[in-house]
Parts: structure tokens; sequence; C-alpha cells
């Protein structure tokens, strides 16, 4: 009996994420492009090319979130649509809340690092991002 319960504490501390710590939200700066989507079946999606990134831009928590496209010449090209957004601290999670005049949403910060982030909305779609790296003709 005692080795089931041992078994069961290591599963739950294996199954939970690790905190997103508050000093890490500031590397949501910057470009991220998608990766991968994991389904609420376990299925995954991923993605080779993508013509758009997504483009973070923060300060003291709040900001915007913009589509942009990656030209050649390494700039980018946009339609000027932004998304406002808002770092939450709900308990020991973050959270990033869109605002639009279409709409408001929240997904939530399950991993953010220098290179990857995992973002989990409500409908259990959890998207991993990688930080865009320019084109290269050289």
């Amino acid at each position: 009996m005692k080795k089931i319960g041992l078994l069961l504490f290591a599963l739950l501390l294996i199954s939970c994420h690790p905190n997103v710590k508050e000093e890490n939200i500031k590397k949501l700066n910057g470009y991220w492009e998608i990766k991968q989507v994991k389904f609420s079946t376990g299925k995954t999606k991923d993605y080779k090319v993508n013509e758009t990134i997504d483009y973070f831009q923060l300060k003291d928590n709040e900001g915007f979130r913009q589509k942009v496209m990656p030209q050649f010449d390494g700039k980018f090209q946009t339609n000027d649509i932004k998304e406002n957004i808002k770092i939450l601290a709900e308990g020991s999670s973050f959270f990033i809340e869109y605002n639009t005049k279409f709409g408001k949403w929240k997904e939530e910060i399950i991993s953010i690092e220098d290179s990857i982030l995992v973002l989990k909305n409500k409908e259990d779609l959890e998207y991993t991002y990688k930080k865009f790296k320019p084109f290269s003709l050289k």
C-alpha cells in the first residue's frame, strides 16, 4: 500500500507544470512563431512554415499582440490590427488577457523560456511557439 501511495504522489508531481515566474513574463516581448498545437485529445499538429508570426510588446504587464509577415529583406509587413493584452496573475498562474472590439478572451501561460512559449486556451488547445529567427538569403 505504501508503494502505491508513493507512486500516486510521484505521478502527481510529474503531472503538475512548473509555475511561471513573474520575472520571466518580460520574455514574452518579441517575435514568436507557432511550432505546434496540441489538442485536448492528445493529437498534435506541427507547423513547418508560417506566413505570419506573432509580435508581442509589453510594458508594465500591458501592451499588444500583432500578426506580422516577415519579408526577405528582414522587415515585417502588417495590417496594423493590434490586440490589446494584459498579463493577469491568478493564484500561481499567469494569463494573457486579449481585448479587441470583437471580443475578450484569455490564455494561460504554461511555460515561458528564452526560446519556447506554451499557451493554453479555454478549449484546452495548447499552443507551442518558438522564438522567430529572421530569414537569411546569405
